[in-house]
């Protein structure tokens, strides 16, 4: 089984990497932002908690975030791995996904962190405003103020797995296919 992280600032381009590795390597995607959704649309008991901090403007607690993905990895342990994208987050949730993967006698192999220059990710997104209509890629100072909140809240994780020997920090700037084949080639040295 091959469990990854991706990690990046908005706009690196995670999204569409992950694609690409999931085609390859027959992976599970796990999104957060998809597993939220699942589980509000099938009225679970996680779902209508989160829902109910969702409704109220506020942030849905970690406990409520790592039980969902626990339930989530569970529900598909017999998957060839793994790519998870949107978590985690913070260090807390980091410790929490190595004690529900351990205790299914699993491990991350890999976190894969794309580097982008932040002018470049400005442009992307701002660019991925004008497609999509998304409007927060549409104002730069909204766009530089959610790259403060990666810094300042998922940043840390990279030092996290630094520590655990897992982290390969990738080039994440060029054409999607060469990035693509940097974050192959960093995946079958393993």
């Amino acid at each position: 089984m091959l469990n990854i992280i991706i990690f990046g600032p908005p706009g690196a381009g995670k999204g569409t990497q992950s694609e690409g590795l999931i085609n390859k390597f027959n992976l599970t995607h796990l999104s957060t932002g998809d597993v939220f959704r699942m589980n509000i649309k099938q009225e679970t008991p996680l779902g209508v908690l989160a829902k109910n901090y969702i409704d109220k403007g506020e942030l849905v607690p970690d406990e409520v975030t790592i039980g969902m993905v626990k339930n989530f990895i569970i529900e598909n342990s017999n998957e060839s791995g793994f790519i998870f994208d949107g978590f985690p987050r913070t260090i807390a949730q980091g410790d929490a996904l190595d004690k529900i993967l351990a205790e299914l006698d699993l491990s991350i192999d890999i976190v894969l962190a794309l580097q982008v220059e932040e002018d470049e990710l400005v442009r992307r997104l701002l660019d991925r405003g004008k497609r999509s209509g998304r409007k927060d890629d549409q104002d730069e100072e909204t766009i530089r103020n959610r790259f403060k909140v990666y810094q300042n809240e998922t940043e840390p994780l990279l030092s996290f797995y630094q520590n655990q020997d897992k982290l390969v920090r990738v080039a994440g700037m060029g054409s999607v296919q060469d990035i693509f084949n940097r974050l192959t080639s960093a995946i079958e040295t393993l």
